[in-house]
């Protein structure tokens, strides 16, 4: 993701419908944890994620390989690294958490984002990931923000497995709006990141917060999260 789509991005998290309940999912898995420690966010853009980690206790820090996701997490108070997911420049059991959303989906060597998740994470510790899902929702939003796949349950779960993590969970997310995301997706001439009316985004919170309640996990959906840990 470029430095412009960097900045739409953080300009945008505040308050579009699909960032905000993406952090509340986070926040309810950091809670689930029971613990704080350190934590890395890797490919933090402007941080959004990162400052809920640090608003939940742990000792964060936001990475990303764009200069100007690094500059903009700074500005906003954060302790920010630029560093390459495939190569972190943090020593080995060096964290208790690693968070990864949207990341693996840009990097052609994914693999090598698990293993390195995995040699940072002190044993116990865990790992929380974020992937677009499924090739068939593919469109010019993908290309514009520079995704070289999207997952399946087994793709995701066999590149965290391979890197010696074990999966404790994975789970869809944006299940009711999916219908309505593929029909936007195929009319679809580049990126999505753009504001949505104050009418529109309600409407979009509410259904999406709707999930919350609903059996919806195991079914199709936009997103793949994904929670695993390394063993002792």
């Amino acid at each position: 993701m470029d430095g412009s789509e960097i900045r739409r991005l953080t300009a945008l998290e505040g308050t579009h419908w699909w960032y905000r309940e993406r952090r509340a999912v986070l926040r309810r898995e950091l809670r689930r944890l029971g613990r704080a420690g350190r934590a890395l966010d890797l490919g933090a853009a402007g941080g959004g994620n990162t400052r809920v980690l640090v608003e939940e206790g742990w000792d964060a820090a936001a990475t990303d390989f764009c200069e100007t996701a690094v500059e903009v997490a700074r500005e906003r108070g954060l302790n920010a690294v630029r560093a390459d997911a495939r190569a972190l420049p943090f020593e080995a059991d060096s964290v208790d958490l690693v968070t990864a959303f949207d990341v693996l989906e840009h990097i052609e060597e994914d693999d090598l984002v698990t293993a390195e998740i995995a040699r940072v994470l002190s044993p116990g510790g865990h790992a929380l990931l974020a992937v677009p899902c499924d090739m068939a929702l593919w469109s010019a939003h993908d290309d514009a923000v520079g995704h070289v796949r999207r997952y399946e349950r087994e793709s995701l779960t066999v590149v965290v497995e391979k890197a010696g993590l074990e999966v404790e969970r994975v789970w869809s997310w944006n299940v009711l709006l999916r219908p309505v995301v593929a029909l936007h997706r195929r009319r679809s001439r580049g990126s999505d990141l753009r504001r949505t009316s104050p009418l529109v985004n309600t409407a979009l919170t509410a259904i999406i917060r709707t999930e919350r309640h609903l059996p919806t996990t195991t079914l199709k959906g936009v997103t793949l999260f994904l929670r695993a840990r390394l063993p002792h």
